[in-house]
């Protein structure tokens, strides 16, 4: 099955519900403030410009995935694993990955796996030069606090033209109502809320974790 497709149909589930006038969902205009950060994030991604992608992220969401890499790395079975995974990073040991923010992690995650896929600058150049984004639809889910938007892409190398289909999903900074972030992991990933605890909504919780 073609990847686009399970959020092509939770794309447009999302879309019924907001067009059927559920409580749950509404659908935003489409100049709403996600519609420019979703566009600058997927430039600064086909740009490689890490830093300010990182910056565009839930910050609860780039820890986890700091914690969550370290995690596997203690748990090589041998030292010769262990010493293959640092490698993938450019590190000698785990402090030196402890050490760095979230941001930082996100960052060299980006720049070691771009290094190995090894594409020719002539080929970046031209992604860049033909990328083309599309914001479809853009569905606010009100009692929770999210908000996701569909977006299609199309980019070119020297041989293919590549189109994409993506559904990304963001949530307001805790500290600054006014400000998005982009919650990279949400479709990927179950939301836990523990029963009978805290009221805070899932959103909240997840950027208060620290």
């Amino acid at each position: 099955m073609h990847p686009a497709r399970p959020l092509f149909r939770l794309s447009l589930a999302l879309s019924f519900l907001a067009i059927a006038g559920n409580s749950f969902a509404a659908q935003l205009p489409l100049d709403h403030p996600v519609a420019a950060l979703v566009k600058k994030y997927l430039q600064c991604v086909v740009a490689q410009e890490w830093e300010t992608a990182a910056g565009l992220l839930l910050p609860s969401s780039l820890e986890r995935k700091q914690k969550e890499t370290i995690a596997i790395i203690k748990t090589a079975p041998t030292m010769t694993e262990e010493a293959a995974m640092l490698e993938r990073w450019s590190v000698k040991d785990i402090a030196e990955l402890e050490k760095m923010t979230p941001q930082q992690f996100y960052i060299t995650d980006r720049e070691v796996w771009h290094k190995r896929i090894n594409a020719s600058p002539e080929v970046t150049k031209r992604k860049q030069e033909t990328l083309k984004i599309d914001v479809l639809g853009i569905v606010e889910e009100k009692e929770k606090g999210f908000v996701h938007a569909t977006v299609r892409t199309s980019q070119e190398t020297l041989t293919d033209r590549i189109e994409e289909l993506f559904l990304i999903s963001f949530v307001q900074d805790k500290d600054d109502k006014n400000k998005w972030l982009i919650w990279p992991e949400m479709k990927d990933r179950p939301i836990v809320t523990p029963l009978g605890g805290e009221s805070a909504s899932p959103a909240s919780k997840a950027e208060g974790k620290k």
